[in-house]
Protein backbone atom coordinates (compact mmCIF):
# COMPACT_ATOMS: atom_id res chain seq x y z
CA UNK A 1 0.00 0.00 0.00
CA UNK A 2 0.83 3.64 -0.53
CA UNK A 3 0.04 6.60 1.80
CA UNK A 4 -1.44 9.38 0.71
CA UNK A 5 -1.19 12.89 1.52
CA UNK A 6 -3.21 16.28 1.76
CA UNK A 7 -0.88 17.80 -1.16
CA UNK A 8 -1.21 15.07 -3.61
CA UNK A 9 -3.98 16.59 -5.93
CA UNK A 10 -1.29 18.98 -6.34
CA UNK A 11 0.87 17.19 -8.51
CA UNK A 12 -0.66 16.48 -12.23
CA UNK A 13 1.14 13.80 -14.52
CA UNK A 14 5.04 15.06 -15.30
CA UNK A 15 5.10 17.40 -17.86
CA UNK A 16 7.34 17.80 -20.68
CA UNK A 17 6.38 21.26 -21.56
CA UNK A 18 9.06 23.06 -19.71
CA UNK A 19 11.42 22.45 -22.79
CA UNK A 20 9.16 23.30 -25.61
CA UNK A 21 8.30 26.74 -26.57
CA UNK A 22 8.85 28.25 -23.21
CA UNK A 23 10.94 31.35 -22.60
CA UNK A 24 11.78 32.34 -19.47
CA UNK A 25 12.40 36.02 -20.50
CA UNK A 26 9.17 36.69 -22.35
CA UNK A 27 6.82 39.16 -19.94
CA UNK A 28 3.06 39.15 -21.26
CA UNK A 29 2.00 43.01 -21.16
CA UNK A 30 -0.62 41.17 -17.94
CA UNK A 31 2.27 39.93 -16.20
CA UNK A 32 3.92 42.66 -16.19
CA UNK A 33 0.82 44.65 -14.78
CA UNK A 34 0.76 42.07 -12.24
CA UNK A 35 4.01 42.96 -10.79
CA UNK A 36 3.93 46.30 -10.88
CA UNK A 37 1.03 46.74 -8.99
CA UNK A 38 1.63 43.74 -6.64
CA UNK A 39 4.76 45.73 -6.09
CA UNK A 40 3.20 49.12 -5.54
CA UNK A 41 0.83 47.88 -3.05
CA UNK A 42 3.40 46.07 -1.02
CA UNK A 43 5.40 49.21 -0.57
CA UNK A 44 1.94 50.85 0.36
CA UNK A 45 1.30 48.05 2.84
CA UNK A 46 -2.26 47.84 1.20
CA UNK A 47 -3.08 44.20 2.44
CA UNK A 48 -6.39 44.24 1.16
CA UNK A 49 -5.24 44.56 -2.30
CA UNK A 50 -1.87 42.32 -1.94
CA UNK A 51 -4.43 39.77 -0.83
CA UNK A 52 -6.88 39.94 -4.20
CA UNK A 53 -3.73 40.02 -6.59
CA UNK A 54 -2.54 37.49 -4.62
CA UNK A 55 -5.71 35.22 -4.35
CA UNK A 56 -7.63 36.07 -7.37
CA UNK A 57 -4.80 37.88 -9.90
CA UNK A 58 -1.97 35.28 -9.46
CA UNK A 59 -4.23 32.29 -9.71
CA UNK A 60 -6.33 33.32 -12.69
CA UNK A 61 -3.30 34.39 -14.82
CA UNK A 62 -1.87 30.84 -13.91
CA UNK A 63 -4.89 29.24 -15.19
CA UNK A 64 -4.95 31.74 -18.34
CA UNK A 65 -1.13 31.76 -19.59
CA UNK A 66 0.76 29.42 -17.66
CA UNK A 67 -0.92 25.96 -17.21
CA UNK A 68 1.90 23.83 -18.75
CA UNK A 69 4.62 26.57 -18.38
CA UNK A 70 6.31 27.81 -15.23
CA UNK A 71 6.12 32.33 -14.74
CA UNK A 72 8.30 34.06 -16.59
CA UNK A 73 12.29 34.11 -14.86
CA UNK A 74 12.73 36.69 -11.76
CA UNK A 75 15.14 38.40 -14.11
CA UNK A 76 12.82 39.04 -16.49
CA UNK A 77 10.81 40.92 -14.35
CA UNK A 78 13.35 42.20 -12.06
CA UNK A 79 13.51 45.48 -13.66
CA UNK A 80 9.76 46.16 -13.34
CA UNK A 81 10.46 46.37 -9.48
CA UNK A 82 13.30 48.29 -9.51
CA UNK A 83 15.54 45.24 -8.97
CA UNK A 84 14.13 45.52 -5.28
CA UNK A 85 15.72 42.45 -3.49
CA UNK A 86 12.79 41.52 -1.01
CA UNK A 87 10.37 41.58 -3.95
CA UNK A 88 12.47 38.94 -5.99
CA UNK A 89 12.44 36.77 -3.27
CA UNK A 90 9.02 37.16 -2.69
CA UNK A 91 8.31 36.53 -6.45
CA UNK A 92 10.62 33.26 -6.97
CA UNK A 93 8.73 31.92 -4.04
CA UNK A 94 5.26 32.51 -6.32
CA UNK A 95 7.35 30.91 -8.85
CA UNK A 96 8.42 28.08 -7.35
CA UNK A 97 5.12 27.05 -5.49
CA UNK A 98 3.28 27.24 -8.93
CA UNK A 99 6.11 25.07 -10.35
CA UNK A 100 5.18 22.45 -7.70
CA UNK A 101 1.85 22.65 -8.69
CA UNK A 102 1.94 22.24 -12.01
CA UNK A 103 4.81 20.52 -13.04
CA UNK A 104 7.78 18.27 -12.17
CA UNK A 105 10.72 20.35 -11.07
CA UNK A 106 14.11 19.20 -11.35
CA UNK A 107 16.81 18.23 -8.66
CA UNK A 108 18.42 21.84 -9.36
CA UNK A 109 15.33 23.42 -9.12
CA UNK A 110 14.35 21.83 -6.02
CA UNK A 111 17.72 23.05 -4.82
CA UNK A 112 17.45 26.49 -6.46
CA UNK A 113 14.10 26.73 -4.41
CA UNK A 114 15.83 25.73 -1.06
CA UNK A 115 18.40 28.50 -1.98
CA UNK A 116 15.82 30.81 -2.37
CA UNK A 117 13.65 29.78 0.96
CA UNK A 118 16.91 30.38 2.77
CA UNK A 119 17.31 33.91 1.30
CA UNK A 120 13.76 34.92 2.23
CA UNK A 121 14.03 33.23 5.72
CA UNK A 122 17.29 35.12 6.19
CA UNK A 123 16.17 38.60 5.36
CA UNK A 124 12.88 38.46 7.38
CA UNK A 125 15.51 37.03 10.71
CA UNK A 126 17.93 39.23 10.21
CA UNK A 127 16.98 42.25 8.22
CA UNK A 128 14.57 45.14 8.49
CA UNK A 129 11.54 44.10 6.40
CA UNK A 130 8.62 46.58 6.31
CA UNK A 131 5.84 45.24 5.27
CA UNK A 132 2.67 44.18 5.86
CA UNK A 133 1.18 41.08 3.97
CA UNK A 134 -1.70 38.92 4.28
CA UNK A 135 -2.02 36.01 6.41
CA UNK A 136 -3.07 33.61 3.95
CA UNK A 137 0.62 34.35 2.02
CA UNK A 138 2.85 33.70 5.04
CA UNK A 139 0.88 30.64 6.01
CA UNK A 140 1.68 30.12 2.26
CA UNK A 141 5.31 30.60 2.41
CA UNK A 142 5.54 27.63 5.73
CA UNK A 143 3.10 25.20 4.25
CA UNK A 144 5.46 25.11 0.70
CA UNK A 145 8.44 25.40 2.99
CA UNK A 146 7.50 21.89 4.83
CA UNK A 147 6.03 20.27 1.67
CA UNK A 148 8.90 20.90 -0.55
CA UNK A 149 10.97 19.44 2.31
CA UNK A 150 8.88 16.44 2.58
CA UNK A 151 8.30 15.56 -1.34
CA UNK A 152 12.54 16.28 -1.41
CA UNK A 153 12.96 13.43 1.05
CA UNK A 154 10.42 11.38 -0.75
CA UNK A 155 12.58 12.21 -3.92
CA UNK A 156 15.61 11.19 -2.59
CA UNK A 157 14.69 7.99 -1.45
CA UNK A 158 13.77 6.60 -4.48
CA UNK A 159 17.16 5.84 -5.54
CA UNK A 160 16.25 3.41 -8.54
CA UNK A 161 16.28 5.08 -11.82
CA UNK A 162 18.48 7.87 -10.82
CA UNK A 163 20.73 9.23 -13.12
CA UNK A 164 24.68 9.77 -12.80
CA UNK A 165 24.30 13.36 -12.66
CA UNK A 166 21.40 13.38 -10.39
CA UNK A 167 23.54 11.51 -7.83
CA UNK A 168 26.78 13.65 -8.17
CA UNK A 169 24.01 16.88 -7.66
CA UNK A 170 22.77 15.24 -4.18
CA UNK A 171 26.57 14.47 -3.21
CA UNK A 172 27.62 18.22 -3.92
CA UNK A 173 24.11 19.75 -2.49
CA UNK A 174 24.06 17.50 0.68
CA UNK A 175 22.93 20.20 2.87
CA UNK A 176 20.02 21.21 0.37
CA UNK A 177 16.57 20.70 2.48
CA UNK A 178 18.52 19.23 5.45
CA UNK A 179 16.21 18.35 8.35
CA UNK A 180 18.31 19.96 11.16
CA UNK A 181 17.96 23.24 8.38
CA UNK A 182 14.29 23.32 8.07
CA UNK A 183 13.98 22.48 12.05
CA UNK A 184 16.16 25.59 12.28
CA UNK A 185 14.66 27.90 10.39
CA UNK A 186 11.30 26.74 11.60
CA UNK A 187 12.42 27.31 15.23
CA UNK A 188 14.44 30.10 14.90
CA UNK A 189 11.68 32.78 13.21
CA UNK A 190 9.71 30.93 16.21
CA UNK A 191 12.26 32.44 18.86
CA UNK A 192 12.89 35.39 16.76
CA UNK A 193 9.60 36.65 16.53
CA UNK A 194 8.88 36.29 20.15
CA UNK A 195 5.62 34.97 19.81
CA UNK A 196 5.38 32.86 22.43
CA UNK A 197 6.16 35.69 24.67
CA UNK A 198 3.33 37.44 22.59
CA UNK A 199 0.64 34.71 23.48
CA UNK A 200 1.55 34.95 26.87
CA UNK A 201 1.34 38.38 27.37
CA UNK A 202 -1.97 38.38 25.43
CA UNK A 203 -3.60 36.06 27.66
CA UNK A 204 -2.77 38.71 30.91
CA UNK A 205 -4.14 41.55 28.44
CA UNK A 206 -1.10 43.30 27.97
CA UNK A 207 -0.95 42.42 23.69
CA UNK A 208 -2.71 42.55 20.95
CA UNK A 209 -2.35 39.60 18.32
CA UNK A 210 -5.33 37.51 18.03
CA UNK A 211 -7.42 40.41 17.82
CA UNK A 212 -5.89 42.20 15.36
CA UNK A 213 -5.36 38.81 13.51
CA UNK A 214 -1.62 39.35 13.52
CA UNK A 215 -1.77 42.39 11.23
CA UNK A 216 0.16 45.66 13.05
CA UNK A 217 -2.17 48.79 12.03
CA UNK A 218 0.46 50.81 14.10
CA UNK A 219 2.96 51.26 10.83
CA UNK A 220 4.59 48.34 11.70
CA UNK A 221 5.54 44.75 10.05
CA UNK A 222 3.15 41.80 10.74
CA UNK A 223 5.46 39.36 8.34
CA UNK A 224 8.52 37.95 11.37
CA UNK A 225 5.34 37.51 13.98
CA UNK A 226 3.31 35.97 11.93
CA UNK A 227 5.80 33.24 10.42
CA UNK A 228 6.65 32.69 13.47
CA UNK A 229 3.36 31.89 14.66
CA UNK A 230 2.51 29.58 11.68
CA UNK A 231 5.76 28.25 11.93
CA UNK A 232 4.50 26.68 15.38
CA UNK A 233 1.78 24.50 13.12
CA UNK A 234 4.69 23.52 10.50
CA UNK A 235 7.02 22.22 13.26
CA UNK A 236 4.06 20.19 14.54
CA UNK A 237 3.92 19.06 10.52
CA UNK A 238 7.41 18.02 10.60
CA UNK A 239 7.96 16.29 13.29
CA UNK A 240 4.55 14.35 12.73
CA UNK A 241 6.14 13.20 9.23
CA UNK A 242 9.14 12.05 11.13
CA UNK A 243 7.41 10.05 13.71
CA UNK A 244 8.16 12.02 16.82
CA UNK A 245 4.45 13.07 18.45
CA UNK A 246 5.40 14.45 21.42
CA UNK A 247 7.83 16.84 20.24
CA UNK A 248 5.43 18.06 17.48
CA UNK A 249 2.81 18.88 19.95
CA UNK A 250 5.21 20.18 22.59
CA UNK A 251 5.71 22.62 19.63
CA UNK A 252 2.19 23.55 19.33
CA UNK A 253 1.68 24.11 22.88
CA UNK A 254 1.73 27.81 22.80
CA UNK A 255 -0.90 27.96 20.76
CA UNK A 256 -4.09 27.11 22.45
CA UNK A 257 -6.61 25.55 20.58
CA UNK A 258 -9.78 25.74 22.34
CA UNK A 259 -10.16 29.09 21.20
CA UNK A 260 -10.05 31.39 18.28
CA UNK A 261 -6.50 32.04 17.06
CA UNK A 262 -4.95 33.22 13.97
CA UNK A 263 -4.36 29.92 12.95
CA UNK A 264 -8.00 29.80 11.85
CA UNK A 265 -8.09 32.83 10.20
CA UNK A 266 -6.83 30.72 6.98
CA UNK A 267 -8.13 27.48 6.50
CA UNK A 268 -5.58 25.96 5.47
CA UNK A 269 -3.50 26.62 8.69
CA UNK A 270 -6.71 25.68 10.99
CA UNK A 271 -6.94 22.31 9.23
CA UNK A 272 -3.23 21.34 9.05
CA UNK A 273 -2.83 22.23 12.68
CA UNK A 274 -6.18 20.16 13.69
CA UNK A 275 -5.19 16.87 11.29
CA UNK A 276 -1.73 16.77 12.76
CA UNK A 277 -2.94 17.42 16.16
CA UNK A 278 -5.23 14.59 15.64
CA UNK A 279 -2.99 12.13 14.37
CA UNK A 280 -0.27 12.66 17.27
CA UNK A 281 -2.83 12.45 19.87
CA UNK A 282 -4.42 9.18 17.97
CA UNK A 283 -0.43 7.89 17.90
CA UNK A 284 0.21 8.60 21.43
CA UNK A 285 -3.10 6.79 22.58
CA UNK A 286 -5.05 10.28 23.78
CA UNK A 287 -7.75 8.88 21.77
CA UNK A 288 -10.43 11.30 23.58
CA UNK A 289 -7.99 14.83 22.60
CA UNK A 290 -8.54 13.07 19.12
CA UNK A 291 -11.86 12.59 19.10
CA UNK A 292 -12.77 16.23 19.87
CA UNK A 293 -10.65 17.77 17.85
CA UNK A 294 -11.61 15.71 14.61
CA UNK A 295 -15.44 16.66 15.96
CA UNK A 296 -14.94 20.52 15.75
CA UNK A 297 -13.03 21.39 12.44
CA UNK A 298 -15.64 18.12 10.63
CA UNK A 299 -18.03 20.08 11.94
CA UNK A 300 -16.79 23.27 10.96
CA UNK A 301 -16.01 22.38 7.72
CA UNK A 302 -19.25 20.93 7.27
CA UNK A 303 -20.67 24.26 7.85
CA UNK A 304 -18.43 26.71 5.90
CA UNK A 305 -17.00 24.50 2.69
CA UNK A 306 -19.59 26.40 0.86
CA UNK A 307 -18.18 29.29 1.05
CA UNK A 308 -14.46 28.14 0.00
CA UNK A 309 -15.54 26.42 -3.26
CA UNK A 310 -13.61 29.25 -5.40
CA UNK A 311 -10.60 28.67 -2.79
CA UNK A 312 -7.68 27.34 -4.46
CA UNK A 313 -7.73 25.22 -1.34
CA UNK A 314 -11.01 23.80 -2.05
CA UNK A 315 -9.65 20.56 -3.35
CA UNK A 316 -7.15 20.11 -0.34
CA UNK A 317 -10.46 20.86 2.45
CA UNK A 318 -12.10 18.23 0.98
CA UNK A 319 -9.20 15.86 0.80
CA UNK A 320 -8.41 16.56 4.53
CA UNK A 321 -12.24 15.97 5.33
CA UNK A 322 -12.07 12.61 3.98
CA UNK A 323 -8.99 11.49 5.59
CA UNK A 324 -10.29 13.37 8.71
CA UNK A 325 -13.49 11.53 9.24
CA UNK A 326 -11.04 8.02 8.18
CA UNK A 327 -8.94 8.87 11.67
CA UNK A 328 -11.80 9.71 13.48
CA UNK A 329 -13.47 6.20 12.58
CA UNK A 330 -10.81 4.68 14.01
CA UNK A 331 -10.17 6.66 16.82
CA UNK A 332 -13.95 5.75 17.77
CA UNK A 333 -13.04 2.08 16.96
CA UNK A 334 -10.12 1.82 19.68
CA UNK A 335 -12.18 3.82 21.97
CA UNK A 336 -16.08 3.91 21.82
CA UNK A 337 -17.08 7.60 23.00
CA UNK A 338 -19.68 8.33 20.77
CA UNK A 339 -20.98 10.67 23.23
CA UNK A 340 -18.45 13.49 22.57
CA UNK A 341 -19.39 13.73 18.61
CA UNK A 342 -21.98 15.89 17.54
CA UNK A 343 -24.78 14.24 15.77
CA UNK A 344 -24.16 16.06 12.11
CA UNK A 345 -20.82 14.54 12.32
CA UNK A 346 -22.08 11.34 14.14
CA UNK A 347 -24.46 11.13 10.79
CA UNK A 348 -21.78 11.80 8.01
CA UNK A 349 -19.65 9.04 9.59
CA UNK A 350 -22.40 6.46 10.09
CA UNK A 351 -22.69 6.86 6.29
CA UNK A 352 -18.93 7.01 5.62
CA UNK A 353 -17.86 4.28 7.79
CA UNK A 354 -20.66 2.63 9.72
CA UNK A 355 -20.20 -0.53 8.51
CA UNK A 356 -16.22 -0.49 8.96
CA UNK A 357 -16.23 0.73 12.25
CA UNK A 358 -18.21 -2.61 13.41
CA UNK A 359 -16.35 -4.93 11.55
CA UNK A 360 -13.40 -3.07 12.78
CA UNK A 361 -14.66 -3.72 16.80
CA UNK A 362 -14.34 -7.37 15.96
CA UNK A 363 -10.61 -7.56 15.56
CA UNK A 364 -10.35 -10.75 13.21
CA UNK A 365 -8.57 -10.84 10.21
CA UNK A 366 -10.66 -8.27 8.14
CA UNK A 367 -10.76 -5.90 11.02
CA UNK A 368 -7.20 -5.25 10.88
CA UNK A 369 -6.80 -5.37 7.06
CA UNK A 370 -9.59 -2.13 7.85
CA UNK A 371 -7.12 -0.78 9.68
CA UNK A 372 -4.49 -0.80 7.64
CA UNK A 373 -6.68 0.47 5.23
CA UNK A 374 -7.90 3.30 6.71
CA UNK A 375 -3.81 4.39 8.21
CA UNK A 376 -3.07 3.96 4.97
CA UNK A 377 -5.31 6.29 3.39
CA UNK A 378 -5.23 8.76 6.10
CA UNK A 379 -1.84 9.35 7.61
CA UNK A 380 1.01 11.48 6.83
CA UNK A 381 3.25 10.75 4.39
CA UNK A 382 6.23 9.92 6.48
CA UNK A 383 9.46 10.43 5.29
CA UNK A 384 13.21 9.50 5.95
CA UNK A 385 15.13 12.36 6.48
CA UNK A 386 18.59 10.83 5.82
CA UNK A 387 20.77 10.81 2.88
CA UNK A 388 21.05 7.67 1.51
CA UNK A 389 24.59 5.51 1.08
CA UNK A 390 25.80 6.31 -2.08
CA UNK A 391 28.63 3.06 -1.76
CA UNK A 392 25.86 0.95 -1.65
CA UNK A 393 23.31 -0.15 -4.72
CA UNK A 394 20.55 2.23 -5.31
CA UNK A 395 17.29 0.81 -3.57
CA UNK A 396 13.87 3.14 -2.99
CA UNK A 397 13.81 3.35 1.00
CA UNK A 398 10.49 6.09 0.56
CA UNK A 399 8.88 3.57 1.97
CA UNK A 400 10.39 2.37 4.99
CA UNK A 401 9.08 5.18 7.30
CA UNK A 402 5.53 4.44 6.29
CA UNK A 403 6.19 0.77 7.20
CA UNK A 404 7.37 1.52 10.20
CA UNK A 405 4.53 3.96 11.66
CA UNK A 406 1.70 1.35 10.23
CA UNK A 407 3.48 -1.32 12.02
CA UNK A 408 3.70 0.86 15.54
CA UNK A 409 0.38 1.10 14.78
CA UNK A 410 -1.10 -2.38 13.91
CA UNK A 411 0.93 -3.34 17.03
CA UNK A 412 -1.17 -0.77 18.93
CA UNK A 413 -4.49 -2.57 17.60
CA UNK A 414 -3.39 -5.92 18.68
CA UNK A 415 -2.85 -4.83 22.33
CA UNK A 416 -6.27 -3.18 22.01
CA UNK A 417 -7.73 -7.02 20.43
CA UNK A 418 -7.99 -8.50 24.34
CA UNK A 419 -9.62 -5.14 25.68
CA UNK A 420 -12.54 -5.87 23.78
CA UNK A 421 -13.61 -8.95 25.83
CA UNK A 422 -12.99 -7.24 29.01
CA UNK A 423 -14.94 -4.32 28.28
CA UNK A 424 -18.16 -6.44 27.33
CA UNK A 425 -18.31 -8.45 30.33
CA UNK A 426 -17.74 -4.97 32.20
CA UNK A 427 -20.55 -3.30 30.79
CA UNK A 428 -22.63 -6.17 32.18
CA UNK A 429 -22.22 -5.61 35.11
CA UNK A 430 -21.70 -2.99 38.35
CA UNK A 431 -19.79 -5.05 39.99
CA UNK A 432 -18.11 -8.51 39.29
CA UNK A 433 -15.93 -10.57 41.65
CA UNK A 434 -12.46 -11.36 40.11
CA UNK A 435 -13.13 -15.28 40.25
CA UNK A 436 -16.42 -14.94 38.40
CA UNK A 437 -15.04 -13.00 35.74
CA UNK A 438 -11.87 -14.73 34.97
CA UNK A 439 -14.13 -18.02 34.51
CA UNK A 440 -16.31 -16.54 32.36
CA UNK A 441 -13.42 -15.45 30.21
CA UNK A 442 -11.83 -18.70 30.55
CA UNK A 443 -8.39 -17.56 32.29
CA UNK A 444 -6.82 -17.47 36.03
CA UNK A 445 -7.10 -15.30 38.05
CA UNK A 446 -3.48 -14.49 37.89
CA UNK A 447 -3.56 -14.12 34.01
CA UNK A 448 -7.17 -11.74 34.89
CA UNK A 449 -5.17 -9.20 36.80
CA UNK A 450 -3.02 -8.87 33.83
CA UNK A 451 -5.40 -8.08 31.48
CA UNK A 452 -6.85 -5.86 33.85
CA UNK A 453 -3.20 -3.55 34.32
CA UNK A 454 -2.98 -3.89 30.35
CA UNK A 455 -6.72 -2.03 30.36
CA UNK A 456 -6.23 0.06 32.54
CA UNK A 457 -2.50 1.27 30.60
CA UNK A 458 -4.54 0.63 27.16
CA UNK A 459 -7.41 3.21 28.37
CA UNK A 460 -5.05 5.89 29.97
CA UNK A 461 -2.64 8.00 28.72
CA UNK A 462 0.03 10.92 29.85
CA UNK A 463 -1.73 14.39 28.55
CA UNK A 464 -0.04 17.72 27.24
CA UNK A 465 0.05 18.90 30.99
CA UNK A 466 1.96 15.66 31.94
CA UNK A 467 -1.57 14.11 33.91
CA UNK A 468 -2.90 10.99 33.52
CA UNK A 469 -6.30 11.33 31.34
CA UNK A 470 -8.62 8.30 30.85
CA UNK A 471 -9.49 7.64 27.39
CA UNK A 472 -12.11 4.88 29.14
CA UNK A 473 -15.76 4.71 28.28
CA UNK A 474 -15.95 1.94 30.87
CA UNK A 475 -13.72 2.18 33.63
CA UNK A 476 -12.92 0.43 36.93
CA UNK A 477 -11.20 -0.48 40.23
CA UNK A 478 -10.74 -3.35 42.37
CA UNK A 479 -11.32 -3.52 45.84
CA UNK A 480 -10.86 -7.14 47.96
CA UNK A 481 -11.25 -9.32 45.04
CA UNK A 482 -14.36 -7.32 43.78
CA UNK A 483 -14.39 -5.16 40.72
CA UNK A 484 -16.34 -2.05 40.78
CA UNK A 485 -17.46 -0.86 37.50
CA UNK A 486 -17.69 2.81 36.50
CA UNK A 487 -19.45 3.55 33.32
CA UNK A 488 -19.67 6.84 32.19
CA UNK A 489 -22.98 8.43 30.74
CA UNK A 490 -23.57 10.17 28.02
CA UNK A 491 -25.07 13.66 28.42
CA UNK A 492 -28.52 14.05 26.14
CA UNK A 493 -28.83 17.18 23.51
CA UNK A 494 -31.94 17.80 24.09
CA UNK A 495 -31.37 21.11 22.23
CA UNK A 496 -30.19 19.16 19.08
CA UNK A 497 -32.68 16.91 18.91
CA UNK A 498 -35.29 19.57 19.07
CA UNK A 499 -33.46 21.74 16.51
CA UNK A 500 -33.41 18.72 14.08
CA UNK A 501 -36.96 17.90 14.38
CA UNK A 502 -37.54 21.83 13.77
CA UNK A 503 -35.83 21.45 10.75
CA UNK A 504 -38.17 18.27 9.40
CA UNK A 505 -40.99 19.90 10.30
CA UNK A 506 -39.74 23.22 8.18
CA UNK A 507 -39.05 20.56 5.33
CA UNK A 508 -42.27 18.79 4.86
CA UNK A 509 -44.55 22.28 6.29
CA UNK A 510 -43.02 24.85 3.62
CA UNK A 511 -43.63 22.65 0.48
CA UNK A 512 -47.27 21.78 1.53
CA UNK A 513 -47.79 25.62 2.44
CA UNK A 514 -46.79 26.34 -1.14
CA UNK A 515 -48.61 24.07 -3.02
CA UNK A 516 -51.77 25.54 -1.05
CA UNK A 517 -50.85 28.95 -1.76
CA UNK A 518 -50.12 28.76 -5.63
CA UNK A 519 -53.75 27.97 -6.30
CA UNK A 520 -54.89 30.48 -4.55
CA UNK A 521 -52.32 33.48 -6.00
CA UNK A 522 -53.29 31.85 -9.53
CA UNK A 523 -57.10 32.56 -9.02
Amino acid sequence: MTTNDYDDYRHPPPSQSQDLGYDPNHVPDSVKSFVVHLYRHIREKNVYEIHQMYENSFQTLSERLFKDTPWPSVDAVSHYVDNDHVFCLLYREMWFRHLYARLTPTLKQRIDSWDNYCSLFQVVLHGVVNMQLPNQWLWDMVDEFVYQFQSFCQYRAKMKNKTEQEIELLKQYDQAWNVYGVLNFLQALVEKSTIIQILEREKEGLEQFTATDGYDYDGGSNVLKVLGYFSMVGLLRVHCLLGDYQTGLKCLHPIDLSQQGVYTSVIGSHIAAIYHYGFANLMLRRYVDAINEFNKILLYIFKTKQYHQKSPQYEQILKKNEQMYALLAVCLSLCPQNKLIDETVNSQLREKYGEKIIRMQRYDDEAFAIYDELFSYACPKFITPSAPSFEEPPINYNQDAYRLQLKLFLYEVKQQQLLSGVRTFLRAYSTISLAKLASYMEVDEATLRTILLTYKHKTHSVGSDRKIVSNADVDFYVDDDLIHVVESKSSKRYGDYFLRQIVKIQNVLVPTILILLFPMLEI
